[in-house]
């Protein structure tokens, strides 16, 4: 009797630094929970690297920050294959080729690839790696010809770009190689950073690290922003759209005091002190467990480099595969 193969997850992150809160409740949550399910590759992107662009040193040790925060929360590395995009030069190549059948117009509807754009300064050039980047993202999803991408909200536009050139790839040449992959979006779409704003990020300086300690959780919870028509204590108070709330509904396992600090909120019978004090013991419970793994792993570096090493290695093995597929559905296969 023989088995089905497992189904293929790509997904992965930029190496911009530390994890934080939004990356887990948006992404790793399901990362975690589908790793014994499906056949996953965890992806570091270093090829795209926009915000390190001026310093590119940095990025070598935001690699191992990445990796180091994927064994801390319980990625595993036995059951799943870490790898780093740049030490498997088939993402050029596929990028490359797929590159000739898609319109620039398709990417300059990008949603992060405008944001990107717009966070140039008055009359700074736009790299060519601008508009790498969303072909990139779709060639590192093709690559293992993956069926499923477990993904924050604003990656949506990735993945229907990602459908699209599968879709005209498999047309053009008339195979059915490369899936149309799935997005799966996270328990919290989109968690807003601490200062309110629409989304935590690293650039914005408004994030929860997952390797913050005690002490930083509870400083950066204190400075929460809250509810701006609330003068005093004993205002009635807004439950919806407030950061604080938002987290305890995303992080506080215990529902019955969360909806008791809701419905004193409302009334004006408690104090954003109490409400902000009860956020940050659920949240440094939350990240205790978090923290232990990561202090085993800082002492262990090479199981890091290891988990790294063993994932890159096998994903060259797929991606060769993958390649030679590509190769024979265009006739490139020169010397066979």
């Amino acid at each position: 009797m023989t088995t089905e193969p497992r189904k293929r997850i790509l997904t992965g992150v930029r190496p911009t630094g530390s994890l934080h809160l939004g990356h887990y409740v948006g992404a790793l949550e399901n990362w975690i929970r589908l790793q014994r399910e499906y056949e996953c590759f965890f992806l570091i992107a270093d090829y795209q690297v926009s915000d390190h662009a001026d310093d590119i040193s940095q990025v070598k040790g935001n690699v191992l920050e990445v990796a180091t925060d994927w064994l801390s929360v319980g990625l595993d590395p036995e059951g799943s294959h870490f790898q780093i995009e740049s030490l498997v030069p088939q993402h050029a190549e596929l990028t490359t080729w797929l590159s000739w059948w898609v319109p620039m117009g398709m990417l300059q509807r990008n949603p992060t690839l405008k944001a990107e754009m717009g966070n140039l300064a008055d009359g700074e050039s736009v790299p060519v790696a601008f508009f790498n980047y969303p072909m990139m993202q779709a060639a590192n999803i093709l690559m293992p010809r993956a069926h499923l991408v477990p993904v924050g909200e604003d990656q949506l536009p990735h993945i229907e770009l990602t459908r699209e050139i599968a879709r005209r790839f498999n047309r053009i040449f008339n195979v059915d190689l490369f899936p149309e992959p799935e997005a799966l979006i996270g328990r919290v779409p989109r968690l807003v950073g601490i200062d309110g704003n629409a989304k935590m990020s690293k650039s914005l300086g408004n994030t929860i690290n997952l390797k913050d300690d005690a002490a930083t959780v509870t400083s950066k919870v204190r400075s929460m922003y809250t509810d701006p028509t609330r003068l005093r204590a004993t205002d009635p108070g807004h439950v919806e759209g407030n950061p604080v709330f938002m987290y305890h509904d995303a992080f506080n396992p215990d529902v019955d005091e969360v909806n008791d600090l809701k419905e004193r909120y409302v009334l004006g019978k408690v104090g954003d002190v109490e409400v902000k004090t009860k956020l940050a013991a659920a949240l440094n419970t939350f990240l205790d467990p978090i923290r232990e793994k990561r202090a085993y792993y800082e002492a262990h570096p090479r199981e890091v480099i290891d988990a790294l090493a063993a994932g890159t290695e096998h994903t060259r093995t797929v991606a060769a595969e993958t390649m030679r597929q590509v190769r024979d559905a265009m006739g490139l296969n020169y010397l066979s």
